[in-house]
């Protein structure tokens, strides 16, 4: 049995290896299950149906795959952050654990460019949010840099949020393509690149607000 089980979780992973790397390159649709299967080592081609389900419920355990090391560096940073009044600190909180995380997965990767088509898929942005986005400890994070703007009107605040999230996984999945290609970065390694991010994201957040003249 201890044996069986082993190689049914050797094979779920090969699968997911392979999923996440055909999606994040071609898109998810864009993708059969056959070819996952052929990419993953398997003969049978109903064996991603046959450990996942349905190709949503595949996406969806790619992205369970990548949430919890990323909430471990969540949860020690907002420990960290205390009761910062730092919007810096607040944009640590979000931008480190993501990048520390790809960096922990060496090269090459693939998950920045995986929720990158992921999150601009209509059918399929629901799964990112849900799994991805409204953790707990997310959550936190966003209560402490919003007690750090308390002036921003709702709207500008929720703007700000979308800026922040597209501004954060595009600049890694460029970043994560150029890796993959040998191609230079503008930052050496990822803490650096995380550092740019931040930067830029604090900038998004404290910039001045222009009344809308309509």
């Amino acid at each position: 049995m201890a044996a069986r089980a082993e190689r049914v979780n050797a094979t779920r992973g090969q699968i997911l290896a392979a999923a996440e790397r055909l999606f994040a390159e071609h898109g998810v649709f864009a993708v059969s299950n056959r070819q996952v299967s052929e990419a993953a080592g398997q003969g049978n081609n109903a064996a991603v149906g046959y450990h996942f389900g349905t190709k949503t419920d595949l996406v969806r355990a790619i992205v369970r795959k990548h949430v919890e090391p990323i909430e471990r560096i969540r949860t020690r940073m907002l420990a960290e952050a205390g009761d910062s009044a730092e919007v810096r600190h607040w944009v640590a909180c979000l931008v480190r654990p993501f990048t520390e995380h790809l960096a922990a997965l060496g090269n090459p990767t693939w998950f920045a460019r995986f929720s990158v088509q992921v999150l601009t898929d209509p059918a399929l942005r629901d799964i990112m949010i849900d799994e991805a986005l409204t953790s707990p400890t997310l959550l936190d994070i966003l209560d402490g840099l919003n007690r750090c703007l308390p002036a921003l009107p709702p709207e500008v605040r929720a703007e700000r949020g979308d800026m922040a999230t597209q501004l954060l996984l595009h600049m890694c999945a460029e970043r994560e393509r150029a890796l993959a290609d040998g191609m230079p970065t503008p930052r050496a390694g990822w803490h650096g690149a995380a550092t740019g991010l931040i930067d830029a994201i604090v900038a998004v957040w404290t910039a001045p607000v222009t009344p809308d003249p309509t």
